[in-house]
């Protein structure tokens, strides 16, 4: 199935290059508001396009990534994730499972990033911490006003609602991440079940995906039947968390997604590499039904997050 599965949407009247958003009709706000809900209310997922991202800052950081990732393990594993301290680290090889209904783990590598937690870098690679912060400062501001269409987009009262339950991004008191993905080349036999990302759904509100040309990504669609989610040159991949389908009383939907091992020899001796932006609410946030029909049980963003990773490690 062709890219064109996955929705479109040109977000060019009101991504990053606008500098003053309240220049920005009603009109054009509730047209691009119906477009994502539309998107997120079926597949779950959309391609932004026109965003404000440049191009050039997503090459950089694929290649500061990859960098690291070419590192020896013994000095990758100086900078490992010890979820006692938080969220930032190495993610090794073959040390989680996003499907916890499987026992085989994925064929991928992660260095996860957020601001407010302490945690090591890679000594030699100064650029390193430095494109980390800013290009998650850059996914913050184009979060937001995503997060702004969407609150139209589900006819809030407060159109600032949803940007107001975010206001900590990067501090303390938010779990906001950013992920750069590794898959290795795959140059032997592997594991009978073994993936390269599981199938899952997102845990948080949104996220913000930027992937390479190698693809792989898979999307289930409203038959349960998995479609790829194709590169789009200059696009980003923006789809629902389980946190926003709980909000919404399942008006949208958080899709459930994978990367398998290509068929092709070529391609299974390619690496790939992503950048996911993984957008959470405040940890205080309660989330409960929008709609008061109370369809799940209330819990705060933080304790929704922190039982979701205990089933992956």
């Amino acid at each position: 199935m062709a890219a064109s599965a996955i929705p479109i949407v040109d977000f060019q009247k009101y991504g990053l290059n606008v500098a003053d958003t309240t220049s920005v009709t009603d009109d054009i706000l509730e047209t691009t508001a119906k477009e994502i809900y539309d998107a997120f209310s079926t597949i779950g997922f959309l391609y932004l396009t026109n965003h404000g991202i440049e191009q050039r800052k997503v090459d950089a950081m694929f290649r500061v990534s990859k960098s690291f990732f070419d590192h020896p393990v013994e000095e990758k594993m100086k900078c490992v994730l010890d979820h006692r301290y938080g969220y930032h680290g190495y993610v090794a090889l073959d040390s989680e499972s996003l499907n916890f209904e499987g026992s085989v783990a994925d064929l991928k590598e992660a260095f996860n990033f957020t601001p407010k937690d302490d945690g090591a870098w890679p000594a030699d690679l100064p650029e390193f911490k430095s494109s980390f912060f800013s290009f998650f400062d850059d996914c913050i501001r184009l979060t937001e006003r995503v997060l702004d269409v969407l609150s139209i987009s589900l006819k809030l009262q407060d159109r600032n609602f949803l940007r107001d339950c975010h206001r900590q991004m990067g501090r303390k008191g938010n779990s906001t991440t950013l992920r750069s993905n590794y898959y290795p080349p795959l140059t032997g036999p592997v594991k009978p079940g073994q993936v390269r990302c599981g199938e899952h759904s997102d845990y948080g509100t949104v996220t913000l995906l930027f992937q390479d040309d190698i693809g792989g990504l898979e999307v289930m669609n409203t038959d349960d039947v998995y479609v790829p989610v194709n590169s789009v040159p200059g696009a980003i991949v923006v789809n629902i968390g389980d946190m926003m389908q709980r909000w919404t009383a399942d008006k949208i939907r958080a899709a459930k997604h994978r990367v398998l091992i290509p068929e092709s020899e070529v391609k299974k001796r390619q690496y790939r590499q992503s950048l996911a932006f993984f957008v959470n609410p405040d940890d205080d946030t309660i989330i409960k039904s929008l709609d008061g029909s109370n369809k799940y049980e209330s819990i705060s963003s933080l304790d929704y997050l922190e039982h979701k990773f205990h089933q992956i490690y």
